[in-house]
């Protein structure tokens, strides 16, 4: 189950490494806030359609209500603070910035969940967040006007997004996965919807053409129903100590991604930092596999 676990992070954190062009291209035609709740929308019928198909909801009362608490840091306040970020930044500062989550889910399993704190998984997330610095080189970041702002936002979204992954770990126990994503996506509705309603009044929409739908077609049954079950289900498998390090896979793979379909060359600082987190990535799970060995000694 362990390496069910990491796969499933890896492979939530790789999706979103595609996210931040898309997004970028589509926030340019619809609003951070309504593109939020068509994201959420989207999200909450596929799972609800599935948990259908399950056999029905299981989940009781406060369970529902704490899932749908968490969802609101999450995919209310992270969520929209990433999109408003990407909106006034750039999607390279966007990927940047949001790089410093695994610090906050670090951070926060420490605190909130009393994990413990080792030699093996200190020297991880530094040998990982090296390799972030040298694959999203932090000089190409634009730091004046608006952008000033928007690298405000996204720091948010690095915080709430690090207090989400560790509380969506704790409310998961004796929780089926597709269950609280569908919850923690009507928290996160409960935010943006008032504010999509704003922007509708504003009428500040674009063109919308196939590509657009393609791309809000992409983040919301992709980068949310499926990336966000993948990412809750390594969370309720594996410490958030260990899920962390998963998310440092988003940059290699936005970077990458960039060189296929933009025809971008990918430097030895790319090689590198992909090095350094695969380092980290396995002095981790070494680590998290003596952890747990101890614990059933």
């Amino acid at each position: 189950m362990q390496t069910f676990g990491i796969l499933a992070g890896l492979t939530a954190a790789s999706i979103w490494g595609g996210m931040y062009v898309v997004s970028k291209v589509v926030l340019d035609i619809i609003p951070p806030f309504t593109l939020v709740s068509l994201r959420l929308i989207l999200g909450t019928g596929c799972l609800a359609l599935i948990i259908t198909f399950r056999g029905g909801f299981q989940v009781n009362r406060r369970q529902a209500i704490e899932a749908v608490a968490v969802g609101f840091i999450g995919f209310g306040i992270s969520i929209g603070l990433q999109f408003l970020g990407t909106k006034l930044s750039t999607a390279a500062n966007a990927a940047l910035v949001t790089s410093a989550s695994p610090t906050f889910i670090f951070l926060f399993g420490i605190w909130v969940l009393g994990e413990k704190i080792t030699r093996g998984r200190v020297l991880a997330l530094v040998l990982a967040t090296l390799g972030v610095l040298a694959v999203v080189d932090p000089r190409k970041a634009l730091l004046g006007g608006y952008a000033f702002y928007g690298n405000l936002a996204l720091f948010g979204a690095a915080l709430t997004w690090g207090l989400y992954s560790v509380l969506v770990k704790r409310v998961s126990q004796g929780l089926r996965t597709a269950e609280v994503s569908l919850f923690a996506f009507l928290g996160g509705l409960l935010m943006s919807l008032p504010l999509t309603g704003m922007e509708i009044i504003k009428n500040d929409f674009g063109e919308i053409t196939l590509p657009v739908i393609i791309g809000v077609l992409y983040l919301g049954l992709v980068s949310t129903a499926l990336a966000m079950y993948l990412w809750n289900k390594s969370l309720s498998l594996l410490e958030a100590g260990l899920v962390s390090i998963l998310f440092f896979a988003q940059p290699i793979v936005g970077v990458g991604l960039s060189a296929v379909f933009l025809g971008e060359r990918l430097e030895l600082a790319f090689w590198a930092g992909a090095l350094l987190i695969s380092a980290g990535l396995i002095i981790n799970s070494i680590t998290q596999q003596v952890i747990g060995n101890g614990s059933e000694g």
